[in-house]
């Protein structure tokens, strides 16, 4: 079931949204364990294209970027390439995730990583209202207008799907 959280419950993304005055509403599943973006939007009882998953990619050159893409579809590494002027782009292994953005697997955020990376958003963001991303922890997310989003981030909204 989700609910809203309180002012009390905030993640490390919601604190810096919160320094920068940037509106979103917080949102709670309760869970322990990751689960997919689609799973998420069934309990959220939200729409799977307007719920956003958060990849991580390297590029052969060893530049990460990050790709944040609608979770019932999957990241065209080609697309990712283009949108990003690399030759090639991969997805990072898992076991990098946390020691390179500070996020576990399921509770990755665009918001907040260790480092400043890259960031493109899929293109359908810009047919939604609000959409919904991680907010850093298992569980946890954020509504968010996608421009309010693009500005925080300073990301580029390319076709990534």
């Amino acid at each position: 079931m989700a609910k809203k959280k309180s002012h009390l419950d905030k993640t490390n993304a919601m604190r810096l949204l919160d320094a920068a005055g940037v509106e979103y509403t917080a949102l709670e599943i309760d869970s322990s364990k990751a689960l997919s973006g689609v799973e998420a939007a069934q309990l959220l009882n939200k729409e799977p294209d307007s719920v956003y998953k958060t990849l991580v990619c390297v590029s052969k050159s060893g530049t990460h970027y990050v790709f944040v893409v609608p979770s019932n579809k999957t990241l065209n590494l080609k697309k990712a390439a283009e949108a990003s002027d690399e030759k090639s782009i991969a997805m990072i292994k898992e076991k990098e995730l946390l020691p390179l953005t500070g996020y576990v697997h399921g509770g990755c955020s665009p918001i907040g990583m260790k480092q400043e990376f890259p960031c493109f958003l899929d293109e359908s963001v810009l047919l939604h209202e609000f959409i919904i991303i991680s907010a850093g922890k298992i569980g946890r997310h954020i509504e968010i207008c996608p421009q309010a989003l693009l500005e925080y981030l300073g990301a580029k909204v390319k076709e990534l799907c």
